[in-house]
């Protein structure tokens, strides 16, 4: 749980009519009980000034301004008066306003109150000034609640089921350090206490899987504050070792697929980035400050270099470096880049939000008239890796743009984007791809897909992310001679289906609770003595030596100890798979398999064993 010193700086975009309209009814119940905590809290502390109060991934906040500190130890009393008011099942009057009257009502105190009140609801002012011209301005009244809101919410308050707040941040006034610091109450709200249960059942199943214990436990990663500085991912022995794994999925895969791969470097030239429009405004915040070198000691200007954020640039000089024909696309070049991003220090979180990432980056250069196939062809690569993880749940969120936005967050080329989005929209139904569609929220480039996934316990990740990029490449310059001898730029697929390895490693840590299928586990094999026998011992440094001449992560406990002891420190490390042996087995050429959280599955001969280790590593076995 968060306490009251945490600090979340993020402030959600505000929504167009549009977005408000598709919110689900789960989102209206959630914004609607932000509302009906804004009662309550107000009942009890009525100087309270309210400022934004939306429905979030996982529930609902309202930020609040008030001398009073909010606690933990106060949730039960707000919950007590929000109880109140969902019984009094007040219904949610939706009022129509001018301008002038919702800035008259906010000086009187009224907005985010119960009534009016000597002090001005000064943030509801500032949220006015949010509201574009010729938006339709409208209040939400329930009871005597009344609050500045383009809703929607339910009917009335006794629509919401269950509820429970969770949790206290910190945040500042629209995101920015320069405004008030608020408090950020946070609530979660379902349809009824069966879904809530579940909710936080989930919830307390992920504290357990949390990647940042486990991988502490298991001696995966580090991150070395101090010395290598925060987001700065130290890989351990254990832990590089299922990076290695997951880049050998992708490079087989990938040269199955057609793709050839290179190698880029960690820095580039300032004119590489204003180029591509990454710089000066779009990505600055983002990237790592300058470098500025004087390539000479009579240079009068030093120039700047910047570490990559990014692999496109990169791949598309890569392109650029020799002459391309029709015949040479779709052209797919891939890259395990490393790239390193300016996260704020409050935004770190373990292996899910980090400085330096290594991405399993493409980029597919083709023709219109390949992009079908092309696409196509990448979620499919999205579905096999889905089987190989056992992911069952997923959903790709297709992201389109704003045409009222053309020329400030998007690339002024209304025709490309018209084409390119019915492109991705027209192959997503062709393949019965599970896709939501969600305006807004395209990269400046072009249309992209933000792959969600649920884990096995029912915690949603964001995966990777799939573009659609019709304008970097023209400012590039990048051209290949078509059929009828004329240069055209050629469409530009961004894909990264296993994400980076720290977030997709991050995933797999909970998704599988440390408990690796064999093909990933750090350590597989373990061999086991049940004494220090000097011919046993033998035995079985030589199954250990055959194991790792084929490549299978095996070591080996040939202390006195009791066997129970050595097979509890095996099961504590995880070690996937342990073969005990004895003087029996020895005798016998077999050995003792025991499985991880399994235990015993009886004495195999030993050739036996070994085969079906090295099968199911070879096939991945989930």
């Amino acid at each position: 749980m968060n306490n009251d010193n945490d600090k979340d700086n993020s402030s959600p975009e505000r929504k167009t009519l549009d977005e408000r309209n598709r919110m689900t009814e789960l989102q209206r119940i959630r914004h609607s009980c932000a509302h009906v905590m804004a009662t309550a809290i107000l009942r009890l502390w009525p100087d309270a000034q309210f400022a934004g109060g939306p429905p979030v991934e996982n529930g609902f906040y309202y930020d609040v301004d008030l001398e009073h500190r909010i606690t933990p130890d106060d949730f039960a009393k707000i919950e007590e008066e929000m109880k109140k008011e969902i019984k009094a099942n007040h219904p949610f009057e939706r009022i129509a306003v001018t301008r002038d009257q919702a800035l008259k009502d906010s000086q009187s105190g009224r907005l985010g109150a119960l009534s009016e009140r000597p002090a001005p609801s000064k943030f509801k002012i500032g949220n006015l000034q949010d509201i574009p011209d010729g938006e339709e301005i409208t209040y939400y009244r329930n009871g005597d609640f009344l609050d500045l809101c383009a809703g929607p919410h339910v009917m009335r308050t006794g629509n919401i089921g269950a509820y429970k707040l969770t949790s206290i941040a910190s945040a500042y006034y629209k995101g920015d350090e320069r405004n008030p610091q608020l408090q950020r109450i946070y609530g979660t709200a379902f349809k009824n206490k069966t879904e809530m249960e579940a909710y936080f059942k989930m919830l307390e199943e992920a504290k357990k899987r949390d990647h940042r214990k486990i991988g502490s436990e298991m001696g995966l990663y580090t991150i070395d504050t101090e010395y290598t500085g925060p987001g700065l991912v130290l890989w351990l022995p254990k832990g590089a070792a299922i990076a290695e794994e997951l880049e050998n999925l992708a490079k087989e895969t990938e040269f199955e697929a057609g793709y050839v791969r290179v190698k880029t470097p960690h820095i580039a030239k300032e004119k590489m980035y204003l180029t591509s429009g990454h710089l000066p405004v779009l990505y600055a915040d983002s990237m790592f400050p300058p470098m500025e070198l004087k390539e000479t000691k009579d240079a009068q200007v030093a120039e700047r270099y910047f570490l990559k954020a990014m692999n496109c640039p990169h791949h598309h000089r890569i392109f650029a470096a020799e002459p391309r024909s029709y015949r040479d696309l779709p052209l797919r070049l891939a890259e395990y880049g490393a790239c390193y991003r300016y996260e704020q220090s409050g935004e770190l979180f373990g292996l899910m939000r980090v400085r330096a990432l290594n991405m399993n980056d493409a980029h597919i250069y083709c023709t219109p008239e390949q992009f079908a196939d092309e696409f196509n062809a990448v979620n499919e690569m999205y579905l096999k890796y889905f089987k190989i993880f056992g992911i069952e749940k997923y959903v790709m969120r297709f992201s389109t743009h704003d045409p009222s936005k053309l020329g400030q967050k998007f690339v002024n080329e209304p025709e490309l984007w018209k084409q390119t989005e019915d492109f991705v929209r027209d192959v997503l139904k062709k393949s019965s791809i599970n896709y939501i569609e969600v305006p807004n929220e395209a990269a400046f480039y072009g249309p992209k897909i933000d792959v969600q996934v649920w884990s096995v316990i029912g915690r949603e990740f964001t995966l990777a992310t799939n573009q659609v990029d019709f304008a970097v490449p023209r400012r590039f310059g990048l051209v290949y001679r078509d059929r009828d001898n004329t240069e055209k730029t050629p469409l530009c697929i961004h894909r990264a289906p296993l994400g980076t390895h720290e977030r997709f490693i991050g995933f797999l840590i909970e998704h599988y609770a440390g408990n690796f299928p064999l093909w990933l586990a750090p350590e597989q094999v373990r061999v086991l003595t049940i004494s220090d026998d000097e011919a046993l011992v033998k035995y079985a440094k030589d199954i250990v030596k055959e194991l790792r001449s084929n490549m299978v992560r095996a070591d080996a406990d040939y202390t006195a100890d009791k066997i129970n002891g050595k097979i509890l420190r095996a099961e504590e490390s995880k070690v996937h798979t342990m073969l005990v042996v004895g003087a029996r087995d020895m005798e016998a050429g077999k050995v003792s398999v025991r499985l991880h959280g399994k235990g015993n599955v009886g004495a195999k001969p030993k050739g036996e064993v070994v085969e079906e280790i090295l099968r199911a590593i070879r096939e991945r076995t989930p």
